[in-house]
């Protein structure tokens, strides 16, 4: 029991060290937002910076009140919120069916892969226009645009992953009898579950991206409509306080993706 004292000891300090340093960094981050927030709203009341370009933290509470309070960013905040929830979903789907498909058939995956790392390689935000123009300007064509974002990616990331699995398990699986159904329901699978939830964690950011880069271009709303029409008039209020919407919706969607994973490590 004395040889092992030290040894606990040891341990109860080392993780001690880890939980003041989470502590430490959790207070850094709040103490950093605060005091940039802080500065940027004494910076617009003294006269520092010009609030009517970079507005304030007081007048983006105030213009967020009164919009509140007439419905419009409950609006505009749902309408993306749910495209940007289709998106990622169809991608989520998309993305593992169309890469067990090259996996299960790899001569066809050998004549695709040109078109989908050129496709994955394509400026999305030119792609957009050419949707509006061809699909018009509704719903479905903003959620066609959010998948276009991040759909070819998810699949090069999840193909590479899934030709990546251990060979021994596959070679277990058919020396027992099994077939490509076995392999891929009982190796290759959940063993990407990982994987898939860490392209997850990517798509959500980009699906969101997506749905913005559409509504600016081809809708009526949204946030994405919100910045691109309020900058046009000049309320640059509005503008900026649609961004810090977007950027709190972002980390909420990532946050949700953290939490699934969290689950699942609990579960393993």
């Amino acid at each position: 029991m004395k040889n092992s004292d030290p040894v606990s000891q040891r341990q109860k300090k080392y993780l001690l060290a880890i939980k003041r340093n989470s502590i430490l960094i959790q207070v850094s981050r709040i103490l950093l937002f605060v005091f940039f927030v802080g500065l940027w709203e004494i910076s617009a009341r003294t006269g520092l910076i010009d609030s009517f370009i970079f507005s304030s933290p007081g007048q983006i509470i105030e213009k967020m009140g009164e919009m509140l309070l007439d419905h419009t960013l409950i609006n505009h905040v749902s309408i993306t919120l749910l495209e940007t929830l289709i998106s990622f979903a169809l991608v989520t789907v998309l993305g593992i069916g169309c890469s067990v498909l090259l996996w299960a058939f790899p001569r066809l995956s050998l004549i695709l892969e040109p078109y989908l790392v050129v496709l994955n390689s394509l400026p999305k935000s030119a792609l957009a226009p050419l949707l509006i123009v061809w699909l018009g300007s509704n719903m479905k064509t903003i959620v066609l645009a959010g998948i276009s974002v991040a759909v070819f990616g998810a699949i090069m990331n999840l193909y590479t992953g899934f030709c990546e699995t251990d060979p021994d398990k596959l070679k277990l699986i058919r020396t027992l009898g099994g077939n490509k159904k076995d392999e891929l329901l009982k190796v290759i699978l959940p063993g990407s579950v990982p994987l898939i939830l860490s392209v997850m964690k990517v798509n959500i950011g980009l699906s969101l991206i997506g749905i913005v880069i559409g509504e600016m271009i081809g809708s009526k709303r949204g946030l994405g409509y919100l910045i691109i029409y309020s900058s046009q008039v000049f309320q640059l209020t509005t503008m900026i306080m649609a961004i810090v919407i977007l950027c709190v919706m972002a980390i909420l969607l990532y946050a949700l993706i953290n939490f699934l994973q969290w689950i699942y490590k609990k579960r393993i």
